[in-house]
């Protein structure tokens, strides 16, 4: 089970970064040219919230089935010789759930504002502090932290 977590995981974080892309570069261009809050802008803002809601409650499953996490919580807490049980278990946990977070707060806001360009305002502002703090909590392979590969198989 762990090893097929670990693999939507993967393949999600791509598909959470892809909407997230998509639904900021729709917000610049409608804030950018002053469009129109169209029903495609309101899906796609939807349906990132959705993809990353999605991508937290497999980590959350991930979480309860880690072995870095079960070894953090044992008392294997030796940072310095191995710092990846304080990355996933802190830091990257805190930083993808304030990231959840900032997209969840920024849909929401988004959709009960009424003014077109307010809409636009919201979701560009939200979805990239939520894209940003994303890209720093990811495992990327040239982190110090902790480095996995674009696509975890195993």
């Amino acid at each position: 089970m762990y090893a097929t977590l670990l693999f939507i995981h993967s393949i999600f974080r791509w598909l959470v970064l892809a909407t997230l892309l998509l639904a900021i570069g729709k917000a610049y261009l409608g804030k950018k040219k002053q469009k129109a809050y169209t029903p495609l802008d309101n899906f796609i803002r939807h349906s990132t919230a959705t993809v990353a809601h999605i991508q937290l409650l497999v980590g959350i499953l991930l979480y309860t089935q880690s072995p870095i996490v079960k070894h953090l919580s044992a008392g294997n807490n030796d940072f310095a010789t191995n710092p990846e049980p304080l990355f996933f278990g802190i830091i990257h946990t805190a930083l993808m759930l304030l990231a959840i977070v900032s997209i969840t707060a920024g849909s929401a806001m988004a959709k009960r504002k009424t003014n077109i360009l307010q809409k636009h305002n919201t979701v560009l502002l939200w979805y990239s502090i939520g894209l940003l703090i994303i890209l720093l909590a990811i495992p990327w392979p040239f982190s110090p932290l902790a480095h996995r590969p674009y696509i975890r198989i195993y």
